[in-house]
């Protein structure tokens, strides 16, 4: 039997709801070989995640995933196999600190333009020792009373075209590609299909990622329609990448983003993992 990837998946540290250690444990229930976890911004749980991994004989790959933009547009980009002695990594991971404070700072002033004060506090509660994020103001407005859910709390006012939907303040793909290269990561553009791109327009975003030292595309995040992954792997081919997959989880008992569920690469491509 092949081996089980997922180099896609977060934990408390970011915006996912079970700790590193339960993280891998349901990680080793679900069958899988080897497990990156991407955590947004931070590598903070990668130490728990690395001990709980040795004991459950499960191969760990140190990752993150970075918030960047191109062309307006927010681009997520998983780095793989990084260094987490690296300077240049606890350099970025601080710059990207920096940002989601502001960030905050700015989404709390909309929302308080809204009508909703206190949403910074709120959201900083919320967090706890986690990376600020949407996903805690999302919190805080159910919290409050203002929303009756998460995904509510999104289409009103933290989604796309919303008040709390902020990019600007990220950094340009090219320099994220380079604070991965830097940190002897591999980079890899995170889940494509989920920017609704045209097929020009994901090309477009897939050669600046290359010609910027880019090295693989996932191919396969969480559960596709049939000939996703091919599509992708026809666009990793045409700029010369590898292959990538990850489920993305983030809450248990989602079907759609369960931990393992990606089934396997394109047996024709390179996969991403022979670049370390």
């Amino acid at each position: 039997m092949p081996l089980i990837y997922d180099l896609h998946c977060h934990t408390t540290f970011s915006d996912g709801m079970l700790s590193p250690e339960d993280l891998v444990t349901r990680a080793k229930t679900r069958n899988v070989d080897v497990l990156a976890v991407t955590d947004h911004d931070t590598v903070a749980g990668l130490q728990q995640a690395a001990l709980a991994a040795s004991y459950a004989s499960i191969d760990l790959v140190t990752g993150i995933e970075f918030s960047s933009q191109w062309m307006g547009r927010g681009i997520h980009i998983v780095g793989l196999n990084i260094d987490l002695q690296s300077g240049d990594l606890a350099a970025a991971v601080r710059s990207q600190h920096e940002r989601r404070s502001e960030r905050a700072e700015a989404i709390a002033a909309r929302l308080a333009k809204a009508g909703i004060e206190g949403a910074l506090d709120g959201a900083q509660a919320a967090a706890g020792s986690e990376t600020l994020g949407r996903p805690h103001f999302a919190r805080f407005l159910v919290e409050s009373g203002y929303v009756a859910n998460i995904n509510q709390a999104f289409k009103k006012y933290l989604g796309a075209g919303k008040p709390g939907d902020i990019k600007n303040l990220w950094p340009e793909v090219p320099e994220v590609v380079e604070w991965i290269k830097r940190s002897g990561g591999v980079a890899v553009l995170a889940h494509p299909t989920k920017y609704k791109m045209t097929r020009t327009k994901l090309c477009q975003l897939t050669d600046c990622f290359a010609a910027s030292g880019g090295a693989a595309i996932e191919v396969i995040s969480g559960k596709q329609i049939a000939g996703v992954a091919d599509n992708l792997a026809r666009i990793a081919n045409q700029f010369g990448l590898a292959v990538s997959l990850g489920s993305d989880f983030h809450v248990p008992d989602q079907p759609w983003q369960e931990l393992g569920c990606c089934g396997y690469l394109p047996s024709h491509m390179s996969p991403v993992w022979e670049l370390w």
